[in-house]
């Protein structure tokens, strides 16, 4: 069986040590740290003999806060993909999240079944929002564009090839997949993908999925 290696980090111990419990619950999960502060997380990446795959990430916690835990993983630990656990609902914290490279972003009270989605579909695909998500991200960018019916990122040129390979990561197909569609090698999938990231400057397969919703390029829900 191919395990999806998991680390949590949360300050509250009973909140953390259930979720431990609930990912040693899930067959095809694999949890390899459990710390209870962002610090004591990356001194623990340096004794690992693998990384974590999915990086299970609580918002507030005492020294480093999970926004700053996040950032430094982005720039030292690209591979591990980050899902926010938070108290916080606010639609404009979900989508800047979104847009510094989390992969999801799930309130702490969702339901156990949606984080088991959350985590496969992450590690799946790359990143995975829900409805609350899609909306905080629409109401954010109508916000900041309210004086305008255009959004300013439209001026990025996409080729057709390069467009229908976002609507396809859209819909959750990952790269082996999309290949198999398009009748293209996984390789070449690749390269569109990067070139994808390189145009609109984003950071993950989740900020694809946030220019295509930005741009009204698709809806998801």
């Amino acid at each position: 069986m191919e395990y999806i290696r998991i680390a949590i980090v949360d300050d509250q111990n009973i909140f953390r040590q259930s979720l431990a419990l609930l990912i040693h619950s899930v067959p095809n999960f694999k949890l390899l740290a459990d710390s209870g502060n962002a610090n004591d997380f990356l001194e623990s990446l340096k004794t690992l003999s693998s990384l974590p795959q999915v990086l299970l990430l609580d918002m507030n916690m005492p020294g480093m806060n999970g926004i700053e835990l996040n950032d430094i993983l982005r720039v030292n630990y690209p591979e591990i993909k980050v899902v926010i656990l938070s108290v916080h609902a606010q639609e404009r914290l979900i989508a800047k999240m979104v847009a510094a490279g989390a992969s999801a972003y799930l309130i702490k009270n969702c339901d156990k079944e949606e984080l088991i989605a959350a985590i496969n579909t992450v590690h799946h695909t790359g990143f995975y929002i829900n409805k609350q998500t899609l909306l905080a991200i629409q109401s954010a960018e109508n916000q900041r564009y309210k004086s305008t019916k255009k959004l300013s990122s439209m001026s990025v040129d996409l080729t057709d090839r390069e467009l229908e390979i976002l609507l396809l990561i859209c819909k959750e197909y990952s790269s082996t997949e999309i290949a198999e569609k398009l009748f293209l090698s996984a390789r070449t999938v690749e390269g569109h993908r990067n070139n994808l990231l390189l145009k609109t400057q984003c950071r993950n397969t989740a900020g694809l999925v946030l220019y295509a919703v930005k741009n009204q390029l698709v809806e998801l829900i």
